[in-house]
């Protein structure tokens, strides 16, 4: 009998669908791609409904649903926390309570209720009569364990989670074996190494579940002249790497802010104006919290390695995200092998969720189990590539163009010639070699293709992509692209195989969440007495565009088996110049999630300074839209975060 599962997470951020079959990823989502609102957290209705229509499922046919934590736990940690801090935040308990009592306490009835409108949307059935799956609750960190490794390539593997907070844990570890994790140890709310990176996301002026990746970004501009400072004040680190914030500084357990007045004169001064200047005490800030966050993570590996002494590591959680200190672990770390779910966040958990049904309350067995020393990782793994959202049809595109008036032309021969009257019937020889000139002209290209990707990074098939060796392409994109701050790095997709020829890294790494240096003979030498925002224009290698100001890259392998469109095209600009690499972005601006349908890539095509939009098989140029459609689209607003 076949276990049809479908995991959800929702009701903090970045709520999401799964779907799995006997123990394989059918389809996964965020809701932010289909609502358009970044990091939307509410009942993940569109996500759950392409994932049934995936699999070609109605509701009722499926086994069991099952929500990715258990409220009853978290509400129970939300009260002993005001408990113990009364009176003290008592403003943010009586903001609290409301939301609780109406919705987030009694989720089992509001999420039977949202289940039933999906059914019967008129409301015209009895509620009694409608019939609903199973619905059954896992605890957050055991859904974040069972993202990471049930979809990894090994059989067996310790694994490690570290966020926020879900009901009490904020870090936990687990082993993994066969169809079975076993917790290990946890470290408990407020005690969280995710909470202090966003205390220091707060403080720098950025927003807290967004504004990580900007802190993480801006790092290498400075210097940890704040380490020892956080060290001896902020939070005491033990040799079994568990660690203890001094709650002092901080009001985040029962307050409406990251951190207090405390923390303010323990850095010189207020919390960084959202909208002012990046500063060189911002710089060094974020500088000192990644050398405190990396020095946390890789001794809690090392005891970690004590009580699971495995040749793999399993990571998620937010904190996975930091590919930063990700690159440590592989190269310091005691692993040989390092495997992160790339939904490492709450969408993930959807996921994990999922596969703890099925292999915890079902028993159900892997779906490809491999041993790692058995079998080298190449790059294949459960999570199909990370593609498991929805892809269009050169139909469904080319109705679009239509409907926007729109000019667009087929770039491969042999296809259906029946396009749309306003669109041009020219075609080129090929489609990766013409792309793969554009590029090499210097144009900045959206690139759409099959099956969007489930995670926060952009893997090639909803991404703008570019020149890596073009010295202006990082602050075009940046600038007339995002629309976001000049000193954000972009990341470099290369050919799996070719890695090694441009970076100091040897292993796959496809899900874009491993930071290693570029080789030393492809780096230009810089003014040494350059220091802050000065260094971003200073060209640092034979791939500016890609490279960071510390000569970092954040790594994307692209492999044939589970990208070849991707890697064909790659490959194509290869042959043509030589290098192997592309910049790789995600296809959105800053304040929007990543693009999930043809209207959505139009739309931002035509909003930014993007030379030519590639969907399917079907390209348009910026110069042969009509100006009415651009102007439109570029009065559109986009939320600045």
């Amino acid at each position: 009998m076949a276990h049809r599962i479908l995991g959800i997470s929702a009701y903090y951020h970045d709520s999401a669908a799964a779907l799995i079959i006997d123990g394989a990823i059918v389809a996964a989502a965020q809701e932010e791609r289909f609502t358009r609102k970044k990091h939307d957290p509410s009942f993940p209705t569109q996500a759950i409904q392409y994932c049934l229509q995936e699999a070609n499922l109605t509701l009722d046919a499926l086994d069991a649903i099952i929500f990715y934590d258990k409220p009853l736990l978290k509400f129970e940690r939300l009260l002993e926390t005001y408990m113990a801090n009364a009176p003290r935040g008592i403003k943010s308990f009586i903001r609290a309570m409301p939301i609780w009592l109406k919705e987030k306490l009694y989720l089992k009835t509001v999420l039977r209720r949202e289940f039933r409108s999906l059914i019967d949307p008129e409301g015209n059935e009895d509620p009694k009569l409608l019939k609903l799956p199973k619905l059954l609750f896992s605890q957050h960190h055991l859904s974040h364990a069972a993202s990471a490794f049930f979809p990894s390539p090994y059989e067996e593997a310790a694994v490690l989670c570290l966020d926020g907070v879900g009901e009490w844990a904020t870090s936990t570890a687990w082993q993994g074996k066969g169809n079975k994790l076993d917790a290990k140890w946890e470290i408990q709310f407020p005690h969280s190494l995710g909470l202090l990176y966003s205390a220091f996301t707060y403080y720098c002026g950025f927003k807290v579940n967004s504004g990580e990746y900007k802190l993480m970004g801006l790092a290498p501009y400075g210097e940890p002249k704040y380490v020892n400072t956080i060290f001896e004040n902020l939070v005491t680190l033990h040799e079994d790497g568990s660690f203890d914030l001094n709650m002092d500084y901080f009001d985040f357990a029962v307050g409406s802010t990251m951190t207090n007045e405390r923390f303010d004169k323990l850095f010189g001064g207020p919390r960084h104006s959202e909208s002012a200047e990046v500063s060189q005490k911002q710089m060094d800030l974020a500088r000192s919290i990644q050398v405190v966050t990396e020095e946390i993570v890789l001794k809690i590996v090392k005891h970690l390695h004590t009580l699971v002494p495995s040749d793999n590591l399993c990571l998620a959680g937010g904190v996975a995200l930091n590919c930063v200190a990700n690159g440590r672990l592989l190269r310091e770390g005691p692993y040989k092998n390092i495997w992160i779910q790339p939904a490492a966040g709450d969408a993930g958990g959807s996921l994990g969720a999922a596969l703890t049904a099925y292999h915890h309350y079902f028993d159900g067995s892997r779906a490809r189990p491999v041993d790692a020393s058995e079998v080298e990782y190449n790059g294949v793994d459960d999570m199909k590539g990370g593609y498991l959202g929805p892809q269009y049809s050169n139909e469904e595109i080319l109705a679009e163009v239509e409907n926007q008036g729109l000019v667009a032309s087929w770039l491969d021969e042999g296809l259906n010639k029946n396009v749309p009257s306003s669109s041009e019937q020219t075609q080129n020889s090929n489609k990766f070699d013409t792309v793969a000139e554009l590029i090499e002209q210097g144009n900045v290209i959206g690139w759409f293709q099959g099956r969007m990707e489930f995670g926060p990074r952009a893997l090639g098939n909803r991404s703008i992509i570019g020149d890596p060796r073009n010295t202006q392409m990082q602050s075009v994109m940046n600038l007339k692209i995002k629309y976001r701050e000049s000193f954000r790095p972009f990341a470099p997709a290369v050919l799996a195989e070719d890695v090694n020829d441009y970076f100091e890294h040897k292993v796959p790494s496809p899900y874009m969440l491993m930071v290693a240096d570029v080789q030393p003979n492809l780096r230009k030498q810089t003014d040494a007495n350059c220091f802050g925002i000065d260094k971003l224009n200073q060209v640092r290698s034979n791939i500016p565009a890609v490279t960071h100001v510390d000569y970092s890259a954040r790594v994307q392998t692209v492999h044939e088996q589970t990208n070849p469109e991707f890697y064909q095209l790659i490959s194509a600009f290869k042959k043509r110049s030589g290098c192997s690499v592309v910049v790789n972005t995600s296809f959105n601006v800053r304040g929007e999630p990543p693009v999930c349908s043809p209207a959505d890539a139009i739309r931002c095509f035509l909003a930014t300074e993007m030379d030519y939009l590639v969907m399917n098989d079907i390209i348009l140029a910026k110069t042969k839209q009509p100006q009415s459609a651009i102007d439109a689209a570029k009065s559109i607003e986009f939320e600045m975060d």
